[in-house]
């Protein structure tokens, strides 16, 4: 008989955070419609003090395009205060001086540059309705012939008003599969991507805690490297998130306003 997965331990919520790390789509809005109560409750955040990053994997709309989808809903935040996988991703090529193929949403493509001609990578990204047989195959024969892959996240699927959506993680797995190599991941659940929030805001991860919907790319990848996650039941959670057999968050809030109750203490 295999042995079962082990259980992730969450690390405890420390009494007083030095700071909130906050996933965007599921937790603060589902579309282009606020979670209730979450506009106030970031508002009573901010008012403590406490620095807070934002994280999002969301790969099909560069930060500015987020920030003014975030103030159209009443949600206050600015752009440095957002660290996206796409950033992220273009920082990673630039630092190792990459030439991509980039198989991704054309509304980043201010943000990563465009495609070279002789590339020597593949870089994925959340393309959506743009992820034609075509865009895929000739992925898939520039990792044949040896351009790693790598990929700005591999969520599952995201939640939409209308339901649940295929995100970037079957179309990395789809290309891993057909072309036998591994993907590196830059974005949630990547140590460096919590960890490099953490370094800029001077706080170690016992210190912090992150608010998310997902209970693998979030909660999982935050406590992995030591931040204790608080998961909301709004977004794509779902009520077998909480009974999962390999991770279990540090606590379990109805919604980003009860998370910021429970941080800040009240009642």
């Amino acid at each position: 008989m295999a042995e079962p997965d082990p259980v992730q331990l969450a690390p405890p919520l420390p009494q007083k955070p030095r700071a909130v790390l906050i996933d965007l789509a599921g937790v603060l809005h589902v579309g282009d419609h606020a979670v209730p109560g979450a506009a106030a409750a970031l508002q009573r955040l901010r008012s403590s003090g406490l620095p807070l990053r934002f994280l999002t994997n969301t790969t099909r709309s560069p930060r500015q395009a987020l920030v003014q989808l975030l103030h159209s809903m009443g949600l206050a935040v600015a752009p440095e205060e957002i660290q996206t996988a796409v950033r992220a991703t273009a920082q990673l090529v630039r630092q190792r001086g990459l030439h991509p193929h980039y198989l991704v949403h054309p509304a980043i493509a201010e943000e990563v540059g465009p495609s070279h001609p002789e590339p020597d990578a593949v870089v994925l990204g959340d393309a959506g309705e743009h992820f034609t047989f075509d865009a895929l195959n000739r992925a898939f024969r520039l990792l044949q012939a040896g351009c790693p892959l790598i990929a700005m996240a591999r969520n599952r699927y995201f939640q939409e008003p209308d339901g649940l959506t295929l995100d970037l993680g079957a179309f990395v797995a789809a290309l891993e599969y057909g072309a036998g190599v591994r993907a590196e991941v830059v974005g949630k659940p990547a140590a460096p991507f919590f960890l490099g929030a953490l370094a800029e805001l001077g706080v170690v991860p016992g210190e912090a805690v992150l608010i998310g919907d997902d209970l693998r790319d979030d909660i999982g990848g935050a406590q992995a490297v030591g931040i204790p996650g608080v998961l909301v039941r709004t977004g794509k959670f779902r009520p077998a998130d909480e009974s999962a057999g390999d991770i279990r968050a540090a606590r379990v809030a109805d919604d980003f306003a009860a998370a910021v109750a429970l941080l800040l203490g009240e009642g």
